[in-house]
């Protein structure tokens, strides 16, 4: 027998728990968005304060629930127990709308209300993130670690990187068509079942990667055992390879938040004509276009497992930068698809070699301890710098784009995303040859 090949049961939870939390990461990158633009009435600032005060909240959670997962020495309490209570608070958001607050607070100032209603999504949001992350991003993150070594880590990670898209264009079409035929609230409640769904099945699934005994450790000295100086010197590599990560993850953030507003408001594309097409004719193609993506993934997860990493890098990063490039210029979703499909290659390309190249430096013995400082530069980082450098180019070039402005529901004007959230994310991934190259230094160096 392989050790090296991963069992069915280990596939059946890495692809269940792996494609749940990405679908519930996704409504809330894609659809929290809109759901706070269209259906509340924020802006873009709105939106920004969101996603950084969620990056936070996940980074603090990861550290305490990580490190403690290590030190209890269990990973399915927190991953099986966690999605169960995720899925609760994301039904909760079927609750809030500016009539329920402005009933509840006894609040009749419009403004008021919008600012309150904003401030509870918000808050909302970061509860949520909180049982995601320890779920997610702590327990399940470091299961992921555990179950795996650097020989199958590119198919791991090949399969693993193929469901945010999956799980994307799961939400567009599914979550998408819920909100225009029954709204947000039905939706919220139906994703948060599905979640809490997923976490029962996970009580007689996972099998725990960890023992179960308690490590002999303080708990408040491992939370920040990472950021020791004696620690960053000892794994550089790892570090460096998280700030390769950090910069690519900025990148997408710069243009992710505002990606399906600006699809929807730029480029004017009526997430209605998504149902209206869904023939058996168009659903069979799409299947079977999903199927071969994930195939394809999988089979170059298995190559760069065989012949090495290293060589894909260079020509990844290009092709990532390139594709944000030519994407910018699309004038109709017709086009934005053809060209999003080179940027998609690079972004997939880089997620397997970057997300396995930190799990091959992560300390076995300290996988848990080390997700608060993987979230750091995972979501952080990336998720306050990116979406206040595509905020700032959407107020700097509003004026100059016919469809820039968007009147909301409520009467109010505000500026909607525009082409150089592309561009300046393309920028900002050139940045990623600078760790690169210093690892690949290391690496010669020591050989």
């Amino acid at each position: 027998m392989n050790e090296n090949k991963l069992s069915r049961r280990v596939w059946f939870n890495l692809i269940l728990f792996g494609f749940m939390g990405q679908v519930a990461w996704s409504v809330e990158n894609i659809y929290f968005n809109t759901f706070l633009f269209n259906f509340i009435g924020g802006d873009t600032d709105d939106i920004s304060m969101m996603v950084a005060a969620s990056a936070v909240t996940a980074v603090v959670t990861t550290f305490l629930m990580g490190t403690l997962s290590d030190k209890l020495n269990r990973r399915k309490v927190f991953i099986s127990g966690g999605y169960i209570i995720w899925g609760l608070t994301v039904a909760v958001f079927a609750l809030i709308s500016r009539e329920n607050v402005a009933s509840f607070f006894n609040i009749s100032d419009t403004a008021k209300v919008v600012t309150a209603t904003v401030g509870i999504v918000i808050v909302m949001d970061c509860l949520m993130t909180f049982m995601g992350s320890s779920s997610n991003d702590a327990a399940f993150n470091a299961w992921v670690t555990d179950i795996t070594s650097p020989e199958n880590r590119g198919v791991a990670e090949g399969a693993l990187s193929t469901l945010p898209i999956l799980s994307m264009i799961f939400v567009t079409v599914a979550f998408g068509a819920g909100v225009t035929a029954a709204g947000y609230p039905a939706c919220f409640v139906g994703l948060g079942a599905l979640v809490t769904l997923c976490g029962v099945l996970g009580i007689f699934t996972i099998k725990d990667s960890r023992s179960g005994e308690k490590v002999k450790s303080n708990y408040l000295s491992d939370i920040v055992y990472g950021f020791r100086p004696s620690v960053v010197k000892k794994n550089v590599m790892l570090y460096l390879s998280l700030a390769a990560v950090c910069i690519f993850s900025i990148a997408v953030q710069t243009f992710l938040p505002y990606l399906f507003i600006y699809i929807q408001h730029y480029l004017r594309f009526d997430f209605n004509s998504v149902t209206a097409n869904l023939t058996p004719k168009f659903i069979a193609g799409a299947v079977c276009a999903l199927v071969g993506f994930v195939a394809v993934t999988v089979l170059l997860g298995k190559l760069l497992d065989k012949v090495g990493r290293r060589r894909f890098i260079y020509p990844s990063i290009f092709i990532f930068i390139a594709g944000l490039f030519v994407v910018s210029r699309a004038g109709t979703i017709g086009v934005f698809g053809i060209l999003a499909a080179v940027m998609l290659i690079g972004y997939g390309l880089l997620m397997i070699i970057l997300n396995a190249t930190v799990r091959d430096f992560t300390p076995p013995e300290k996988v848990g301890q080390f997700q608060g400082i993987r979230m750091i530069f995972f979501v952080l980082l990336p998720m306050v710098i990116g979406p206040a450098i595509g905020t700032r180019v959407i107020k700097a070039f509003a004026a100059s784009h016919e469809f820039a402005t968007y009147i909301n529901e409520y009467g109010e004007t505000v500026d909607a995303p525009v082409p150089e959230i592309f561009i300046a994310a393309g920028i900002v991934s050139v940045l990623i040859f600078i760790p690169i190259i210093l690892m690949n230094r290391k690496m010669k160096a020591a050989k």
